[in-house]
């Protein structure tokens, strides 16, 4: 409730580092958020009239404001804090307006000049005191205000509650959907609070106005901060603006419609005022079209055969017009499948896309699987050859050539050689000279010598672990001795 002078309606802000009757004498515009203040745009100009506006407009606590004429002639400010009549003794407010500005906001709220109340000095130190100590227990009034109505059993709820500035009365706010009887209610109240009530029933939008929060979209609520007056609204403003009718969506804090509905209503009237009304139909060759839906923003109209409602046709207003006029004439249009046009795509240019934060990290990506994959056959390579360097007791170099001369596998009937060879890797003393190959053998002499070595093999079982050590990155120390 704060502004920028550090001065509002409630006690608990004050201009500068104490209250004082004053108020802001250097900020005689406070221009600030919240809803009572009002800015004084008037106040830089010099009156050309010689006659000085005497009214001047204070504010209380919550949404309440009243014109009060400055009889003595006071020197006032906004921010000043005053002391005014009231109906039943005096009250302590806050100058939120003066000069020839407030002549206007009269004229606007609609407010008597003769019925005016006055005010009577700026408030001293004791008005202050008081005004503060009554301002302090209103929380506590309204909890204790809240048990007595449950006790009774009526079915209302107290919003808040609101001291007069001289303590010699209390207002209580409520809300309630039926009729209730006071009666019982006031003496219970009477004689707990020692004070003359006064009770009045507000709505649940002047509640919410009252209780503050947060609404859906983010911000806090509009009728807390700085909207005064409350426009109805009704359904057929979210019909107009093409909305679901879904009460949860649709009801705000309060409970009642949204009053942003109200916001671009307007807008949407006037671009409606162009359309064909919504309950169209064409007679076309095939069979009668109506309206099922309006896209504002696209200027468009989507229509659907009566008798098979399921395909819908969008068509621009400007087509639809023509074909209205058409069947003004007596003449049936076109089918709609032939009256559609293809939609033409829109060429666009992604500008994010061009600034995406990712855009470096796939490129990295492409090229670190460029590398593996050009460095997977160097380590196959490097492998095999680690594995023939650990399995004849010798380190090969990585760089060296592949031998020209080394024939191709014709059969497999000579792997139970090489497996002979490597258990006796000093039998072969050429070990780099190129071998001879064999001839061909016919099959019956293929079957004898594979059935041959099978018996050789099973009684071998120390071939299995020589095969892990081709796994290992080095191969072992050459041994002297073999």
């Amino acid at each position: 409730m704060s502004c920028g002078c550090k001065t509002s309606g409630d006690s608990a802000h004050s201009c500068g580092p104490k209250k004082t009757a004053n108020g802001c004498e250097n900020v005689n515009t406070c221009g600030n958020s919240y809803k009572l203040s009002v800015f004084d745009w008037l106040s830089n100009i010099n009156n050309p009239a010689q006659n000085r506006c005497d009214f001047v407009e204070v504010r209380f606590k919550n949404d309440r404001k009243s014109f009060y004429k400055n009889v003595n002639n006071i020197p006032l400010h906004i921010g000043s804090v005053v002391t005014v009549e009231s109906n039943s003794g005096h009250d302590v407010g806050v100058v939120s307006l003066t000069g020839e500005l407030v002549k206007i906001q009269m004229k606007k709220k609609r407010s008597s000049e003769e019925l005016a109340l006055k005010i009577y000095r700026q408030a001293n130190q004791k008005d202050i005191e008081v005004w503060q100590e009554v301002r302090k227990k209103e929380d506590s009034v309204k909890i204790e205000a809240r048990k007595i109505a449950h006790r009774i059993g009526l079915e209302m709820k107290i919003t808040d509650v609101e001291y007069q500035g001289d303590a010699s009365k209390v207002t209580f706010y409520y809300t309630a959907d039926n009729r209730i009887d006071f009666r019982q209610l006031i003496k219970d109240y009477a004689s707990t609070f020692r004070t003359k009530i006064d009770m009045k029933q507000i709505g649940f939008r002047q509640e919410a106005a009252k209780v503050g929060g947060i609404g859906s979209c983010g911000r806090e609520l509009c009728c807390s901060t700085w909207l005064t007056d409350f426009r109805s609204v009704n359904t057929n403003v979210a019909r107009y603006q093409q909305l679901s009718i879904n009460p949860q969506k649709l009801a705000g804090q309060c409970g009642k419609l949204k009053c942003c509905l109200n916001y671009e209503l307007d807008s949407y009237l006037d671009a409606l005022s162009n359309f064909p009304s919504s309950s169209t139909i064409l007679d076309t060759e095939k069979g009668r079209a109506f309206c099922i839906k309006i896209d504002v923003f696209k200027k468009k109209m989507w229509f659907a055969y009566v008798d098979s409602s399921m395909a819908w046709y969008d068509f621009d207003i400007d087509l639809v017009k023509k074909l209205i006029a058409k069947n003004k004439k007596g003449e049936r249009t076109l089918p709609l499948e032939e009256l559609k046009q293809p939609d033409t795509p829109l060429a666009t240019i992604d500008l994010i896309q061009e600034n995406s934060v990712d855009r470096f990290e796939k490129k990295n990506r492409n090229q670190n699987n460029k590398n593996r994959n050009q460095n997977r056959p160097n380590n196959n390579s490097n492998s095999q050859n680690q594995g023939q360097g650990q399995s004849q007791g010798q380190k090969r170099p990585n760089n060296r050539p592949e031998r020209q001369d080394r024939p191709e596998r014709t059969d497999r009937s000579e792997r139970p050689q090489k497996q002979e060879r490597q258990q006796n890797p000093n039998a072969n003393s050429n070990n780099n000279q190129p071998r001879p190959q064999k001839p061909q053998q016919p099959k019956a002499q293929l079957e004898k010598v594979n059935t041959a070595p099978a018996s050789d093999t099973e009684n071998k079982p120390q071939q299995a672990p020589q095969k892990k050590k081709f796994k290992k990155k080095y191969p072992p120390k050459k041994d002297n001795n073999a």
